[in-house]
């Protein structure tokens, strides 16, 4: 394990977070957050949504942030949500989220014991059985575009799928070259992106160098992902199947650590 030294790209507390878990497993890294969320301001359409909740038989809520500011708003026009309404979440974090909200009133977040991604929940017996329901209407709570999978799949299954979008995701600026450099000087052999969008932003700051850095191994979330990656050249795609820290290191732990000046 310490031969790998990976470049984290997440928003940066997630960062912080998971650089943590890494150098305790013997992992060395380095942060360059290429995606922070800003919250959108609460709009007439998102309280139609939300006052709408008894209408809908499932809330899929696919990060972190969705789940924060998704509760919030929620805790503003439900004091007590729908007992009847089942929630799923893409991963154990977000999952874990909501469950510490909805614990007090009885309800727990159902997510994939195997595989953090869209995937792995469109598989659940659960959200299937959810479906079944007469009319079944479905509320995905997201940040603008992204997770396309799950609402197109669930349509194809005879759902209703409405979004409650609760932010947009931004790429911050960095002077040009300081992917490069920062890749060279700490001598880093693998880099991480956290979603397409990332990967997008690895590869729009990456610019010229992109065609040498796409030697590196690139881990990613899920199988839509390590796609993306494959078609923009990237020589080697590990799919860590989550996002989690735990998944990250059962990937690394499942591949041998590259030479540091790959």
């Amino acid at each position: 394990m310490t031969g790998w030294r990976l470049l984290l790209t997440r928003p940066a507390a997630e960062c912080e977070a998971l650089a943590a878990t890494l150098a305790e497993a013997g992992v060395f890294s380095r942060s360059l957050p290429l995606l922070e969320t800003e919250a959108l301001a609460e709009t007439s359409e998102q309280r139609a949504l939300i006052r709408d909740l008894d209408r809908y038989c499932a809330v899929i809520v696919v990060s972190k942030s969705a789940a924060r500011l998704g509760l919030d708003l929620l805790g503003r026009h439900w004091p007590q949500p729908p007992a009847t309404l089942r929630w799923f979440s893409v991963g154990a974090a977000t999952a874990q989220i909501l469950d510490d909200h909805l614990a007090p009133h009885g309800l727990a977040a159902c997510c994939p014991s195997a595989g953090d991604d869209s995937e792995a929940l469109l598989a659940l017996p659960e959200l299937d059985h959810v479906l079944r329901s007469e009319s079944p209407r479905v509320l995905l709570m997201r940040g603008e575009g992204g997770r396309e999978l799950i609402a197109e799949t669930l349509r194809t299954r005879g759902a209703q799928v409405d979004y409650l979008e609760l932010y947009r995701r931004v790429r911050p600026q960095y002077p040009a070259g300081t992917l490069e450099r920062l890749v060279e000087a700490e001598r880093l052999n693998a880099l991480l992106a956290s979603s397409a969008q990332g990967l997008d932003n690895l590869r729009q700051l990456a610019a010229g160098a992109w065609a040498k850095l796409s030697r590196l191994p690139l881990l990613v979330p899920s199988p839509r992902v390590a796609e993306l990656a494959r078609a923009a050249g990237a020589r080697q795609v590990i799919d860590c199947r989550g996002a989690s820290a735990a998944a990250v290191l059962a990937a690394l732990r499942a591949h041998p650590a590259p030479a540091s000046d790959a």
